[in-house]
Formats: C-alpha cells, sequence, structure tokens
C-alpha cells in the first residue's frame, strides 16, 4: 500500500544549491497513519512565530523564513553554508485533506504536522 499512496505526492521544489538570499525549498517526510496524515519538514534553525501553514483543497503549504539571529554587529562571514532566507513546501495529497484537524509542533529542527481526519 506505501508504494501506491507515494505515488500520489509530488514534492515540489528542491533544497539542493540553495544560496543566501534565495527561496529554499526544505525536506519533508508523509506519513499516511490510521488517524489521518503526518508531515515532517526540516527546518532546523526556524522559530514557530516565522512560520505560515495553509490547506486547500489537497494542498498543505508551508511558508516561512529562517533568520540568522546569532552574528554580532560588524562581523564578516567567512563561510557561510547555511540559507538564510524565505522557504516554502508544497505538499499535494491523494485526497482533499480539507477540514482536518491541524495540530503542530517543532522537534530537534523538525516541524511535525498532524493531520487527523473529521469525526464522521
Amino acid at each position: 500500500m506505501a508504494k501506491s499512496t507515494n505515488r500520489y505526492f509530488q514534492f515540489l521544489g528542491s533544497s539542493k544549491n540553495a544560496r543566501s538570499g534565495q527561496i529554499w525549498y526544505p525536506a519533508a517526510d508523509v506519513y499516511k497513519t490510521p488517524e489521518g496524515w503526518v508531515v515532517k519538514v526540516e527546518l532546523a534553525g526556524v522559530s514557530v512565530e516565522d512560520v505560515q501553514i495553509e490547506v486547500q483543497g489537497n494542498v498543505l503549504y508551508i511558508a516561512g523564513c529562517r533568520k540568522d539571529k546569532s552574528y554580532a554587529f560588524g562581523a564578516s562571514y567567512h563561510q557561510m553554508e547555511i540559507t538564510y532566507s524565505r522557504f516554502e513546501k508544497t505538499l499535494k495529497f491523494p485526497a482533499s485533506i480539507e477540514g482536518v484537524s491541524l495540530d503542530h509542533m517543532f522537534e530537534n529542527g523538525l516541524l511535525i504536522i498532524r493531520l487527523k481526519k473529521g469525526e464522521g
């Protein structure tokens, strides 16, 4: 069943070769559960207040910004590999997810979103 479910997902974007100042596309895992869906998005260094989550039809849209809050005034960088800018992730599900109950939390650099089917 996992293979047949996975073929419906379309992960738009890639995080490869993203540079600071450009939009980046974080990696995500999606799990089908008896209660609905669990989505894990790799968002190390992103604050919860900098994340936006929207559901429309069969699409889950996640966007926000990772900000560099640790540098000192007047510092110049020697090496920068972490992308600090806006990010987006769009996930298409095999059926509508509108009306699901949605809760989310951050755990060890991952945004975990639970989409639970409505009763009835």
